[in-house]
């Protein structure tokens, strides 16, 4: 049987990538056909809006979609496009993991993290005020009326709800994939030392569920001495389990350590649908140059196919990758070589070949 995946190629840089990725995919003998659902800045400028009703109907309809970076105008302009698609499908798990391969330089060894992070609430719920708008003046008011506490009246305001929901849902999807996949311990990472109702919520949360894991190591770390660890020791950890802006910040942590973000994975995963995607950006300033390296992308296609049940064909692109790395010889600029991401996806699909 054929999956029927969404294909979102995305802005600046992602047509290449998602190209390389196709044609590594077809490579591998996996059943899956991609239908193209474009969103994005190019889509914006046609339709009015980057992500039109057809590519959710599509995402929805096939259940699995795989997408590239889209870019996100930071200040100003539309909101980002990755929130939306993980909140209106209720992509509540974000999956990023960091494995280093060997071959790739890093001053570190034996790194293999998960991070799984929320994906719908925390500050990234978009809930904002702007400066000197009726309703950041309401919001501020009621906000000083209620906690005795001074906001200068200049200020913007952002909201960052957390619930029992939200938190118990990808504390137990933490626990579950460990689970599944072998893994021994699970880190709750928050600030509950400071934000004692939101933080605090969530720390309470995963120190309740990890008592129906007895299998399974459970601690919590704040977020910044997490930060601290993992540049200091970061083969200590296993699973990393946080809210949505600290999730973030650590899996671009985690990619640095692995050889950067364009090594780096990531699988958006909720009850119904599950979207696929590399944790890097659109690069712009890259577009047309075929520079970049396919990896994350083509690593978040091995995602999409476990997710599918095509296991062999995953293993088949995963143990290519691994000799890629550990051959040396041709990998693209940001690991040290000049390779073309070209170059490097026809080595890579060479040595499938050769498997």
């Amino acid at each position: 049987m054929k999956h029927t995946v969404t294909l979102i190629p995305g802005d600046g840089i992602g047509p290449e990538v998602t190209g390389h990725m196709v044609r590594t995919i077809e490579a591998s003998g996996a059943k899956v056909v991609f239908e193209i659902a474009e969103a994005g800045e190019k889509v914006m400028k046609k339709e009015g809006t980057p992500l039109p009703e057809y590519v959710l109907d599509s995402v929805k309809k096939n259940k699995t979609a795989i997408k590239g970076p889209i870019t996100t105008p930071v200040g100003s302009g539309f909101r980002s496009i990755n929130v939306a698609l993980r909140q209106a499908l209720d992509l509540y798990a974000c999956l990023r993991p960091a494995k280093l391969y060997p071959g790739i330089s890093s001053p570190y060894k034996d790194v293999d993290l998960v991070i799984v992070r929320e994906n719908t609430e925390d500050l990234y719920a978009g809930i904002e005020f702007f400066k000197g708008t009726p309703e950041a003046k309401q919001v501020i008011d009621i906000v000083v009326e209620l906690s005795k506490k001074n906001i200068r009246e200049d200020s913007a305001v952002s909201i960052k709800p957390i619930s029992v929901y939200g938190s118990e849902r990808i504390i137990r999807f933490a626990y579950d994939y460990a689970v599944k996949d072998n893994r021994k311990r699970v880190t709750a990472v928050h600030k509950a030392n400071i934000m004692k109702a939101t933080d605090g919520l969530f720390l309470e949360t995963a120190r309740k569920l990890a008592k129906n894991y007895p299998s399974i190591r459970s601690d919590d770390c704040i977020v910044d001495n997490m930060c601290m660890q993992l540049v200091k020791k970061p083969q200590e950890y296993d699973i990393l389990t946080a809210p949505n802006l600290y999730g973030d910040i650590i899996s671009d942590l985690c990619a640095g350590l692995i050889g950067g973000l364009g090594i780096a994975p990531g699988a958006n995963i909720g009850d119904k649908y599950a979207l696929f995607e590399p944790v890097h950006g659109s690069a712009p300033k890259y577009a047309g140059m075929d520079k970049v390296n396919p990896t994350a992308t083509i690593s978040s296609g091995i995602l999409m196919l476990r997710h599918l049940k095509e296991e062999k064909a995953a293993d088949r692109i995963e143990n290519a990758l691994k000799e890629v790395f550990r051959e040396g010889k041709v990998i693209t600029y940001d690991l040290g070589g000049k390779a073309s991401g070209s170059e490097f996806t026809d080595h890579l699909i060479k040595k499938m070949g050769q498997a």
